[in-house]
């Protein structure tokens, strides 16, 4: 049995940066022929998702559905130490998820012709994001 563990560092802006080819190398580099990986994002305010990664309009569309359902600033929200898009960046984080478990197929990643995995950013501005990712096979 073979594991490997890395963290990737990124930056994000509001909405979906995608991370596959950054999980696709933590996978190469494990040198796992089946097994399954980890990607969990280390962050309350921001997501990890996997999505259609070929058109971008998905992404624009869904930014634009989860900011209607969720707004910044909505005056029901009392934590907003950070902001009027603090409190909204958690209640999205918690919608959504911040893990995902792939599986690992004769040393690639299983994902769909479309799939791509995401950190959904919900903060307005830069951030700098960690992912841990961890992979795990024979």
């Amino acid at each position: 049995m073979r594991q490997r563990s890395e963290v990737l560092a990124l930056s994000t802006r509001r909405g979906l940066t995608e991370i596959t080819p950054a999980v696709r190398s933590a996978v190469r580099e494990a040198g796992v022929r089946d097994g399954l990986c980890t990607v969990f994002l280390r962050h309350t305010s921001a997501s990890l998702v996997i999505q259609e990664n070929a058109d971008p309009s998905v992404r624009h569309d869904l930014e634009a559905f989860l900011s209607r359902l969720v707004p910044d600033g909505h005056p029901s929200f009392t934590h907003v130490a950070e902001g009027d898009d603090d409190m909204s960046a958690h209640v999205k984080s918690a919608l959504l998820k911040t893990s995902e478990q792939i599986p690992v197929s004769k040393g690639e990643l299983a994902l769909g012709t479309w799939q791509g995995i995401y950190v959904w950013e919900h903060r307005t501005g830069s951030h700098r994001r960690q992912v841990a990712i961890h992979v795990l096979g024979e």
